[in-house]
């Protein structure tokens, strides 16, 4: 620059800085749709998860639904077997196990929890920030119980019938809390569940047997009236006795005749040996034929009373049966519905959350990251295609 004595001012170092902003101005305008999709998303979602979001403290406990005839079933052998038996139990009980996990996510204890413990308040606490808090101004049951089954997970294993019960609050103390009052609850809801087993397992027992009892009633009074219009107290009674009596009677005569024969050939009949002899014998005969008529020959002999009395006292006897089987019945059932009860067992005892595991802030951060670089290499895969079509 000095051969022909001209200095000239030097602008490489403009150029360069221009050259720069120039080139970071057109990379940002190549580039914005890499800003919009990928980097905005990931780095709001990490300044707030890293600068704003409260932490969460999570505690949890696991329980077992058993009932009492499987826990009273003997073991095979020692660790296998009590792992088999175990496994039977939670079988057995698996639809009052899953009973009790829905009754724990529903509005039902949403509402006894709200009611008893403090629900809305622990979840609006200062300590939550603004996104994460349950706001008490415009909280409704529906958003209500949205936000309490997002905070409390409970689940079922189908594999061993425990179930998993989980709280997250914004204090350690309000979810070991939480945990325990939701135990307390479920172990409300087997009881609850126990009563009504046991009411409707014995109802059908007892209204039968309230049936049978009315009926016994029922044929005891009608043979009460029976014996008062009768004036019989056992007509089967009086008739075996009348039975006796004429029998009596019949074997008398039989001799006295017996004994007037004989007389007929030994001593004339003007006798009166002989005439009282047949005195006698026609006595007895009018006594036979008296007792007699009292069995059969009238409206109100005593075979007309013993069929009317025979017939009851047959009814009573089937109902007296039949109301010993419903008396049976219902032992068996109220036997049956004690050893279906069903009990909480405590597997795993809630803890106190020493540490925040939540929100899960590396983890939220490189989903959205990865989401959000396959988003984008879907969509320039797409235009990339489009462009080259068009070409």
């Amino acid at each position: 620059m000095n051969m022909h004595g001209i200095i000239k001012p030097d602008f490489t170092e403009g150029k360069t800085k221009v050259s720069l902003l120039g080139h970071t101005v057109q990379w940002l305008r190549l580039h914005y749709m890499f800003i919009f999709v990928v980097l905005l998303p990931t780095s709001l979602t990490t300044a707030y998860l890293f600068g704003i979001a409260s932490d969460q403290y999570s505690s949890e406990a696991h329980f077992l639904v058993r009932s009492t005839e499987a826990a009273s079933a003997p073991a095979i052998g020692g660790g296998i077997g009590q792992i088999i038996s175990m496994a039977g139990g939670a079988t057995s009980s698996q639809s009052e196990a899953m009973s009790v996990a829905d009754y724990l996510s529903s509005h039902d204890a949403v509402r006894a929890l709200a009611q008893q413990d403090r629900l809305v308040e622990r979840f609006s606490v200062p300590e939550a920030d603004y996104f994460s808090r349950l706001s008490p101004s415009t909280i409704t049951p529906e958003n209500l119980l949205k936000y309490y089954q997002r905070m409390v997970g409970v689940q079922f294993s189908s594999e061993t019938g425990i179930t998993t019960l989980t709280v997250r609050s914004f204090r350690p103390q309000d979810s070991y809390e939480l945990v325990k009052k939701l135990l307390k609850l479920g172990e409300a809801r087997v009881n609850e569940l126990n009563r009504r087993s046991y009411n409707d397992s014995i109802a059908l027992a007892k209204q039968q047997l309230s049936m049978a009892e009315k009926n016994l009633s029922d044929i005891q009074l009608q043979m009460m009236h029976f014996r008062q219009s009768s004036g019989d107290i056992d007509p089967t009674m009086t008739g075996q006795a009348q039975i006796a009596l004429v029998r009596s009677l019949a074997e008398r005569l039989a001799a006295a005749r017996a004994q007037l024969n004989f007389m007929r050939s030994a001593i004339s009949p003007s006798s009166p040996q002989y005439r009282a002899m047949m005195a006698t014998v026609r006595a007895l005969e009018g006594q036979v034929a008296a007792e007699s008529a009292k069995l059969t020959g009238t409206r109100d002999a005593i075979a007309t009373d013993m069929g009317g009395y025979e017939k009851l006292k047959l009814e009573q006897g089937f109902l007296a049966k039949r109301y010993e089987a419903a008396a049976s019945s219902l032992a068996m059932a109220r036997e049956q519905a004690r050893r279906q009860q069903l009990y909480i067992v405590h597997v795993v005892e809630p803890n106190v959350p020493v540490k925040s595991l939540y929100p899960e802030r590396w983890r939220i951060t490189l989903t959205v990251l990865i989401g959000t670089l396959l988003l984008y290499s879907i969509g320039w895969l797409i235009a990339a295609g489009v462009r080259e079509h068009a070409a």
